[in-house]
């Protein structure tokens, strides 16, 4: 099934909750459809191919066709006592397949809850949270090209890094996504080491257990993060940023306080939420443009904020940033 759409509304596409639309919205829910959009001669430029939208920044109304995809379906291809392997659609929304394997009893996935988007852009975006990376838990995945040709990359191939993967690299953009394959594990093993978790855990007084643990992840996103049906966001919005470990030696004698996060012997990843911060910018706003009042990594619109609005505010930040601590963050949103 294809659906097609003119001058289509983005509302409902995109976190940030901006109000822009596309000359056309293309959605598909089978390979074969995918092939004959691609294949037809359909897609004359521009084109992109979107997931969930909650990674995504509109500067202004798309002038071309974006493509959505609407595969969705949990296989599983092989399991025995100790893990299962399971195949994903890319058009899965992701929390919805961490609640699924919460349900089976399929451990790993549990501390990515409530990451929003779909599978296919998790896969794209290498999305973490609390310990875990999503490249932790993939074994492969499958793509297509522009020519319509279904390819399939081991994790090994994936190029996976911190906030990255092959599927990012502009070279690569010719790719789609179609399904993601993951290794889960079926014998208890929990990561609570990150953050706060074991601290909020003890503090229900609970057993341990899969639905404990998410539970839990939900309420600590919850309690920091804005719901972006409230106010529109894409979560953390910058990355946090590796340094060489004699800027960072630098830094910590006039920070003494300052936060950080081993890479190796010569690097070092410091929370860009905690730079914002020390520059003053949580809970600051320009027009309806703001940075969250609890969690500086987070911009958000207060409401009929523009694209170009965050845009903007996002630049000032950086520059705040670069000025006091000789650091450049970098966006993690993608802007359209």
């Amino acid at each position: 099934m294809i659906n097609r759409y003119e001058n289509y509304p983005l509302l409902a596409h995109n976190t940030f909750g901006m109000e822009v639309s596309t000359a056309r919205f293309i959605e598909y829910d089978t390979l074969e459809d995918l092939q004959t959009l691609l294949t037809s001669g359909e897609l004359v430029e521009p084109w992109l191919h979107i997931g969930g939208g909650s990674n995504l920044l509109f500067l202004s109304n798309y002038p071309g066709i974006l493509l959505h995809s609407l595969i969705r379906f949990v296989e599983v291809i092989h399991e025995d006592e100790a893990q299962v392997c399971v195949r994903v659609g890319a058009g899965m929304v992701w929390d919805d397949f961490v609640a699924y394997c919460v349900e089976h009893n399929w451990y790993g996935a549990e501390n990515l809850s409530l990451i929003p988007g779909e599978v296919g852009a998790a896969a794209v975006q290498n999305i973490g949270a609390y310990g875990v990376e999503v490249k932790d838990l993939i074994q492969s995945v499958e793509v297509m090209d522009a020519s319509g040709k279904e390819l399939l990359y081991p994790v090994a191939e994936c190029r996976y890094a911190y906030r990255h993967s092959l599927f990012k690299e502009p070279r690569m953009n010719h790719l789609i996504v179609t399904s993601v394959t993951f290794v889960l594990s079926k014998i208890p093993a929990y990561n609570l080491s990150y953050g706060s978790i074991q601290e909020e855990l003890n503090k229900r007084g609970e057993a341990l257990s899969l639905s404990g643990v998410r539970n839990t992840i939900i309420d600590i996103r919850c309690s920091k993060l804005p719901d972006p049906a409230v106010m529109g966001n894409a979560g953390s919005f910058f990355m946090n940023p590796v340094v060489d470990r004699a800027h960072y030696e630098k830094l910590k004698e006039a920070y003494p306080d300052m936060p950080h996060y081993e890479v190796d012997a010569q690097r070092v990843k410091i929370p860009a939420g905690w730079m914002i911060d020390r520059c003053g910018w949580k809970g600051k706003s320009v027009g309806a443009a703001g940075v969250h009042e609890k969690q500086a990594l987070v911009l958000v619109n207060k409401g009929g904020a523009t694209g170009t609005e965050i845009a903007h505010l996002a630049a000032e930040i950086q520059e705040s940033v670069a000025a006091r601590f000789g650091i450049r963050i970098t966006p993690e949103v993608k802007f359209v």
